[in-house]
């Protein structure tokens, strides 16, 4: 009897990890239906032809996604449930991040930079825009996080840090990685007992884009450097554990396949800051200019 197919619906998953990551689950006996966003679909879809995967096993569909632009968030969550259609998703993995610097003007009239809203704000619209079938499908949310979240020593310097044209020379990637988590912890509280939401370092990957276009240098001798398919079956682990620890806080699994002490991610665990920086979808809508 065949397997049913598990389906993935995905940002960042066309180059880089995201990219390793389907490479290798398209190689598995398993099914599965992907849903993948991206900047250019005509690029992703040679990238993925080019890997001679059995279609007759696997689907995959590629829609339109820019991050920085809220509006193809919301176009590309209806593209993706109407693609679902009855189906459930399976899985919801929020990968893409950039590295840059917060000094340019917010894109589209934000007063936000294009690393918050890449990093944290559409995806966190992304989350609320699929809401109620991620509920129904009783998914699983994959956060790909950082262990970049350990650079915010001050949580008050974040808004600072992150608005369009922030002068700031403290890392805007931490601050928004932070971000980012305090998002996985709101969202772990709203879908308890509906959605398992996980957070997942890949580790030190010298070989990703992230530092594209940034003076970032990721080092490649590092004793904890890791290669791109040890990054991405990192994050497969988060698709697959079900050892959660008893505390429904420790959400954070590591590189190395721990799930790691609150302790590490102690300020991340304040409820009002968690609901400070995750607005309600009406919220987003009015502030980004995308209220009708």
């Amino acid at each position: 009897m065949a397997s049913i197919a598990k389906t993935v619906v995905a940002t960042g998953a066309t180059s880089g990890l995201g990219f390793e990551l389907i490479k290798q689950l398209l190689a598995q006996t398993q099914p599965y239906k992907f849903i993948l966003g991206a900047r250019d679909t005509k690029t992703a879809q040679e990238a993925f032809d080019n890997l001679k995967y059995d279609s007759s096993k696997h689907s995959l569909a590629i829609f339109p996604l820019e991050l920085s632009n809220l509006r193809t968030v919301k176009a590309f969550s209806q593209q993706a449930l109407n693609k679902v259609g009855q189906d459930k998703i399976d899985y919801l993995m929020l990968n893409a991040a950039i590295a840059k610097n917060a000094e340019k003007p917010g894109p589209y009239g934000s007063k936000w930079s294009e690393p918050y809203i890449v990093n944290h704000l559409s995806h966190h619209y992304l989350v609320h825009l699929l809401r109620e079938k991620l509920e129904a499908s009783q998914s699983r949310i994959v956060v790909v996080s950082s262990g970049a979240v350990r650079g915010v020593a001050d949580p008050s310097l974040l808004e600072s840090d992150v608005k369009g044209g922030s002068k700031t020379e403290r890392s805007v990637y931490s601050a928004t990685k932070f971000i980012q988590l305090l998002g996985a912890h709101w969202w772990r509280r709203q879908l308890q007992g509906k959605c398992r939401v996980v957070a997942v370092s890949p580790g030190l990957i010298p070989g990703t884009g992230i530092p594209r276009g940034t003076t970032m240098v990721m080092p490649v001798n590092h004793p904890d450097a890791k290669t791109v398919p040890e990054g991405a079956q990192s994050i497969f682990r988060a698709f697959t554990r079900d050892d959660f620890p008893e505390d429904p806080e420790q959400i954070f699994l590591t590189s190395w396949g721990e799930w790691w002490s609150k302790d590490v991610y102690q300020l991340s665990l304040d409820k009002n800051l968690q609901d400070k920086w995750c607005p309600s979808k009406d919220e987003i809508e009015k502030e980004e200019g995308l209220a009708v």
